[in-house]
């Protein structure tokens, strides 16, 4: 079996002001990202601005653009610029009150690959977001790429063992997660510690379960609320994961350009020896289609 390496680059990074400022700086670190032979970019989600939904304000959907629009152009000139296949998250406009939360996967040419429409989407303190996004409606489609076939899924979907599953199942060599994820300033440190630890954990999951690399991009800094609250403290720890879990690059909680190459054939070595979608026991299984077994 002849290697096949891929390098991959994320770019994790804060929120610098507004749409202008956060893309120039993108610009900048797929321009170095390519430069150092990165052919596949994954970008955090909401990448170009604040993390808007910790309150409730209509005003907040002025920041959607139709797709293609603005900034999915100036992303798809990005990769055709540079030659690679870059991962960008938007919120999309799709009509006059329908929005979306969709990550977008561009080709080496500039042109769209394919869309994802994030699936689960969360209402929690400060996670607003079902104000904002409907619910995907693209299913979970992995998209065709000329580095692969890539799982693309974003943030709260990443607690969801189904969603890792089905990608895995429909042929993705790897899964990708745009992310915006972080911990109330106020929490104690060993809180802190167990949310951050669960999350990776949850990506380690779904590595070691299907078999495939992970790969998972998180904004950094703190974003003050617009509210009464403390705002949120987003952690980092972006990272790349190999088919049994383990770390093959791992960021801190600073802006970092995160580089490394991920070998496209273990997934095949893994699975012989870890057949999990072999074992699977399919006949069994109706019941994942209830909310509850009472």
């Amino acid at each position: 079996m002849i290697r096949k390496t891929l390098p991959v680059a994320l770019v994790q990074e804060r929120n610098h002001g507004d749409t202008e400022a956060n893309l120039a700086v993108i610009e900048d670190r797929v321009t170095e990202a390519a430069r150092q032979g990165a052919q596949l970019v994954l970008l955090q989600e909401l990448h170009n601005g604040a993390y808007f939904c910790q309150h409730e304000q209509v005003l907040e959907f002025e920041r959607a653009e139709s797709i293609p629009g603005p900034s999915s152009r100036r992303l798809s000139e990005l990769a055709k610029r540079h030659g690679i296949v870059l991962v960008g998250s938007l919120f999309e406009r799709r009509a006059a009150g329908l929005y979306h939360n969709t990550a977008v996967v561009f080709e080496r040419d500039g042109s769209i690959a394919g869309k994802y429409r994030k699936m689960h989407i969360p209402d929690d303190p400060g996670f607003y977001e079902k104000f904002y996004f409907t619910p995907g409606d693209l299913g979970f489609t992995p998209i065709d790429t000329s580095v692969g076939r890539l799982g693309v899924l974003v943030c709260w979907d990443q607690w969801y063992p189904e969603a890792a599953r089905l990608m895995a199942l429909a042929g993705a060599e790897v899964l990708l997660y745009p992310t915006a994820i972080g911990w109330d300033p106020d929490d104690d440190d060993a809180e802190k510690d167990r949310q951050r630890n669960a999350w990776m954990l949850s990506h380690r999951g779904h590595a070691v379960a299907n078999g495939i690399p992970v790969l998972s991009c998180n904004r950094v800094g703190h974003e003050p609320s617009p509210s009464a609250t403390s705002g949120i403290d987003f952690w980092g720890n972006s990272h790349v994961l190999g088919p049994q879990g383990e770390f093959i690059a791992e960021a801190g909680q600073a802006p970092t350009l995160l580089i490394c190459e991920i070998d496209m054939n273990r997934s095949e070595q893994v699975r012989r020896i870890w057949p999990f979608l072999r074992d699977r026991r399919i006949d069994a299984y109706a019941d994942l289609l209830k909310r509850y077994i009472d």
